[in-house]
């Protein structure tokens, strides 16, 4: 079989597959939001509200149905791409909820993956061109390091520090609340200043987006270090790297040019994957740094018992995750004659 077909092949099988990750997904926050104690009518109206009128609402909100009746609905609203409506937010729908919470989270989470790209491949370069030193022994604690610092206590040292310390940043926030955001057709400050030409709304966007990005970019650059010092110092063992050595290649270009290239190739599996989980998972971060962004808004979703907006949320950050893994997986296959399909 010829490499383009069974690349083909393999394509159609990962995109087979995405429905069946989709529906357990969907099937396991269904099933986890119903077995999580507590009310969600209470967070309407409130525990002290007559019996009454909590079971009018139940009954409204479909709540009173059968078990396998509210899933087998709740089914059929996500094939005709019905996320509902929250019952906590007036009764905006759930998609309206994603759209206006989406661009903060898509702006810290880009800003924070080239803090980790640029950061970890750097001092991973750095520690595996120069074994056996402080280099490398300094990359190796760095890696362990950030990859072992819970998000949400060094955030609130950072805070601490910068913010309530030195006063260089923001404590929080992604707008100083005197003052008019940017209006634009992308929901992300940074590019809708820019395209309106307001140079001062995007370096006080940027100013309130440093202290977050920087924060989560270095606890996330540990992984792309690590990844790239064990790759990398492999690479240089390889038999083409001794043999471009033997030709008198200088070693920088032996580095720039053979090793690096092929220590990279996982970086981009871990990167897409890194990045979707940065989209589905900056809960504690956004949280911290009062960053109001959809995994903020979840959270309040969850203490509020809003099954609608949770399971809406929960649902789009999944899908993120799903097409990200089976993109990933695609551009390695086209990367890497290596892979088998």
């Amino acid at each position: 079989m010829s490499r383009s077909r069974a690349l083909l092949y393999y394509v159609a099988a990962r995109l087979l597959l995405a429905p069946l990750m989709m529906w357990t997904i969907v099937t396991i926050v269904f099933l986890l939001l119903r077995a999580t104690p507590g009310d969600p009518i209470d967070a309407v109206i409130g525990n002290r509200a007559p019996e009454s009128v909590k079971d009018e609402l139940r009954e409204r909100l479909g709540f009173n149905d059968p078990l396998p009746l509210q899933y087998i609905k709740y089914l059929g609203n996500l094939l005709r791409f019905d996320l509902g409506s929250s019952i906590t937010d007036q009764g905006r729908k759930v998609s309206e909820v994603i759209q206006q919470y989406f661009p903060a989270t898509v702006e810290v989470a880009v800003c924070s993956i080239l803090v980790a790209l640029i950061v970890g491949i750097g001092v991973g370069i750095l520690s595996a061109s120069r074994p056996g030193t402080i280099f490398d022994l300094g990359g190796r604690l760095f890696g362990i390091i950030t990859y072992a610092l819970p998000v949400f206590w060094a955030g609130m040292i950072v805070q601490l520090i910068f913010a309530v310390g030195l006063g260089w940043f923001p404590i929080g926030g992604r707008f100083p609340a005197s003052g008019t955001p940017p209006i634009g057709p992308t929901g992300l400050y940074t590019i809708d200043s820019l395209l309106s030409g307001n140079f001062e709304q995007f370096l006080t966007a940027l100013y309130h987006l440093t202290m977050p990005s920087i924060t989560l970019g270095i606890l996330l650059s540990g992984i792309f270090e690590r990844i790239v010092r064990v790759n990398l110092k492999q690479t240089l063992k390889a038999d083409y790297v001794e043999a471009a050595r033997a030709r008198g290649i200088p070693e920088g270009t032996i580095l720039v040019r053979h090793a690096l290239k092929n220590a990279l190739i996982p970086v981009i599996t871990v990167m897409g994957l890194t990045f979707a989980s940065l989209l589905g998972g900056a809960v504690l971060t956004e949280v911290t740094f009062s960053w109001p962004g959809l995994a903020n808004r979840l959270y309040e979703a969850i203490e509020l018992r809003d099954y609608p907006t949770v399971q809406g949320i929960m649902v789009f950050f999944g899908a993120i995750v799903v097409v990200a893994s089976i993109g990933i997986d695609i551009i390695n296959a086209l990367i890497d004659p290596r892979i088998r399909y």
